[in-house]
């Protein structure tokens, strides 16, 4: 048997899968928690070696003669998160991570610098967002100077574990299009950007090479093999984003096709042959790593918001999926604005989250946990609303992410986004994406050949895929319309 490696470093966890591509089967998968400091600033921080640490716990959960038949890895990672490295690879300080809002001073004193948000969007194709790493690291400058002053290598949260794999510091387009430095255009390094966060120092002497097309980055390292049990020398992939690698895992790598992802945060994207810039910034105009374009728009609070609500409501996953099945379609008006982290679309990093519309009729935990699904499904709505402005249509939605083993919130995206959805059998998004980018390294596929290789390797389950509803889809339409209301009422409140 012979398996490539799928790794996915989320935010709550991080996952690792051996899929025998011969069979065109997942033989072993496991995952490991991984904690998360966050204060009332707005900060949200993890510890490098937290990574490093749930990598070798969910190693260990998998037989060693799994392990052994490893022969590529391909690494998944949380976007936008800043890893200081010093020049021996310590890294330098706690690593602020994509849901970190506490740098909204430095976001505006970078587009300031940039000459103004349409600047902005002229120079690297984005606005200069509290997620994004720019300003992470103009923080950092500020912050923790001395460290600042020992600061070599700037790398982004999958670099880092493919560091950690093969002693190779490099960054790949797709990911590094999150940056807030990034050209999205011309795949390079924005000068007038990195002089933006700091003028006095030349940043580009910390950046890592920049891989444009997808490939080997290295090869394992005897100690890496030493440490996680996988055979020495075999290659690593260049990785990529999360969404980068959720879009390969959900066979979206050509034109016409959407993935939505029920996540920590949610997310839409759509794979792309051309730059798509939105003049409003809401769609980031972000690099695929296979060779194109991904724009996407992220929400900040997608199962996060679900979970935040059965946890209120003491529902374990059965009760909760019972409790959202009784409440009818718009929660009897019941409408959550899921801010809990603040927001990236709308741009409000300081917003909280409100729950409207309850009287002493509609008031229970079945409309409360409706509406909370409801809500964080109408964010996303709003991005494929967005992507249409912008040419691209919804034909049909490709979803993936935890909130997939849900039939009623399946249903919902159906009917809210007037689309059909496809669920894959191989429903594991950007791990799964990850090891396919190792299998391509491994057959010699160029970004041209993506799309045959989606296409061996991806299957529709039948079972969870679904269609809108029409008389839902009309009621759906109504609620949210309410639902735009009332976000364009708070707005006011914390912008």
């Amino acid at each position: 048997m012979k398996t490539v490696v799928g790794i996915d470093l989320g935010t709550q966890s991080l996952k690792v899968l051996f899929y025998d591509f011969a069979r065109r089967e997942i033989v072993a998968a496991e995952s490991a928690g991984l904690e998360l400091h966050q204060d009332d600033e707005g900060a949200a921080e993890q510890q490098a070696r937290w990574w490093l640490n749930a990598l070798h716990e969910a190693l260990g959960r998998i037989d060693p003669s799994v392990r052994s038949s490893a022969v590529a890895v391909g690494v998944s990672g949380q976007q936008h998160g800043f890893v200081p490295l010093a020049r021996d690879g310590e890294v330098l300080a706690p690593v602020k991570l994509w849901c970190d809002t506490s740098t909204v001073p430095e976001c505006d004193e970078i587009t300031e610098a940039c000459g103004g948000a349409e600047q902005c969007l002229e120079e690297i194709g984005n606005l200069i967002l509290p997620g994004y790493t720019a300003s992470k690291i103009r923080w950092f400058a500020k912050a923790r100077e001395e460290l600042y002053q020992r600061l070599d290598c700037i790398l982004l949260p999958h670099d880092y574990l493919n560091f950690y794999l093969t002693g190779e510091r490099c960054m790949e387009a797709g990911d590094a299009s999150g940056t807030g430095f990034l050209d999205i255009r011309q795949r390079r390094w924005s000068k007038r950007a990195l002089e933006a966060i700091d003028d006095r120092r030349d940043l580009s002497e910390c950046l890592p090479p920049l891989r444009t097309e997808p490939g080997p980055i290295g090869a394992l390292t005897a100690e890496a093999a030493r440490r996680t049990g996988l055979p020495p020398g075999i290659p690593v992939s260049t990785g990529g984003g999360d969404n980068m690698m959720g879009a390969i895992g959900t066979g979206n790598v050509s034109a016409g096709k959407v993935t939505m992802s029920l996540g920590t945060s949610g997310t839409v994207y759509a794979c792309s042959d051309r730059p798509v810039i939105d003049p409003r910034g809401e769609i980031a105009a972000f690099c695929s790593s296979t060779g194109g374009w991904l724009p996407l728009m992220c929400t900040m609070n997608c199962t996060v918001t679900t979970e935040l609500m059965r946890g209120l409501l003491d529902s374990d996953i059965e009760q909760f999926e019972s409790r959202v099945g009784r409440a009818p379609r718009g929660a009897e008006g019941v409408i959550t604005l899921p801010f809990f982290n603040g927001e990236r679309t709308p741009n409000l990093p300081r917003a909280k989250a409100c729950i409207i519309g309850l009287d002493s009729r509609n008031t229970g935990p079945d409309n409360l946990l409706r509406s909370a699904l409801e809500g964080a499904t109408f964010a996303l709505r709003y991005g494929i609303d967005r992507l249409k402005t912008l040419g691209i249509h919804a034909g049909e939605i490709l979803l993936t992410g935890g909130g997939v083993g849900s039939a009623t919130w399946r249903q919902v995206v159906a009917d809210v986004c007037d689309a059909p959805v496809t669920v894959l059998e191989q429903n594991e998004g950007a791990s799964f994406g990850a090891a396919l980018q190792a299998l391509a390294v491994i057959e010699g596929a160029g970004s041209e050949g993506f799309q045959q290789l989606v296409d061996d390797h991806l299957s529709r389950d039948g079972k969870l895929c679904c269609e809108p509803s029409r008389p839902a889809v009309n009621q759906y339409e109504e609620a949210y319309g309410r639902y735009r209301d009332a976000v364009a009422a708070i707005t006011p409140l914390y912008s």
